[in-house]
């Protein structure tokens, strides 16, 4: 274990009792020796709480309380990491089974990387397959030219660049996953692309992504 990386996994929630255990489960079923995993609930009430409580001692800490949405929930669970790579994972969506090894062979390989990113699949309510997403080497101009070319879904980061560059925006309830890769690339040039898939993005009915897929547009550093 003392060989591996240790990993920290951040799922923010609210009220996604009907897809949270999918996701806890992918996370857990990994069975990697050195995770460090971290939920927090804005106070649901469709039981998430239960469900969460499920799994509470498999969890290095949870917590269920108001936020001031999404992006600070992110933040309450960044500020506790104490993994040597980092990801977050929404309660809505999955990870596919073994990429924590994958992840970590691949911060072996390259020792220098800072921010890691796999291939994701686009799946429904009931883990059909809609279809697959597969990117290319991320950098900051693809980023700012094309949108989206990677996806939190399937990517990781070293928890040093949160020394240089800070938290996620809490005043961004949209794209803030779009800004904090802007700053991420911006900041570091040693991003790698691996060909596995490493996550799934659920579309429903209130799926951030399938509702506003506009609002990111004229997003900026400064935002």
């Amino acid at each position: 274990m003392h060989e591996l990386p240790r990993i920290t996994v951040v799922t923010p929630s609210f009220n996604q009792a009907a897809f949270l255990e999918r996701t806890i489960c992918s996370v857990l079923d990994q069975r990697y020796p050195n995770l460090e995993y971290i939920i927090v609930d804005g106070g649901s009430t469709d039981g998430s709480v239960e469900i969460i409580r499920k799994y509470a001692d498999r969890l290095a800490w949870w917590v269920s309380e108001p936020d001031r949405g999404q992006s600070h929930a992110i933040n309450k669970g960044l500020q506790r990491a104490t993994g040597d790579w980092i990801g977050w994972q929404n309660s809505d969506d999955v990870y596919i089974p073994g990429t924590f090894l994958q992840l970590a062979e691949s911060a072996r390989r390259w020792p220098r990387a800072e921010l890691i990113i796999g291939d994701m699949r686009l799946i429904d309510e009931q883990d059909g397959l809609i279809r697959d997403l597969r990117y290319v080497h991320p950098t900051y101009a693809s980023l700012l030219a094309e949108g989206m070319v990677l996806a939190n879904q399937a990517a990781f980061w070293r928890r040093g660049l949160h020394e240089r560059i800070g938290w996620l925006d809490e005043g961004l309830h949209y794209c803030f996953d779009f800004q904090w890769f802007l700053r991420v690339l911006r900041e570091s040039d040693h991003a790698r692309h691996v060909p596995f898939y490493w996550g799934a993005l659920r579309y429903h009915d209130a799926t951030k992504t399938s509702i506003s897929q506009s609002v990111c547009r004229g997003i900026s550093l400064s935002s």
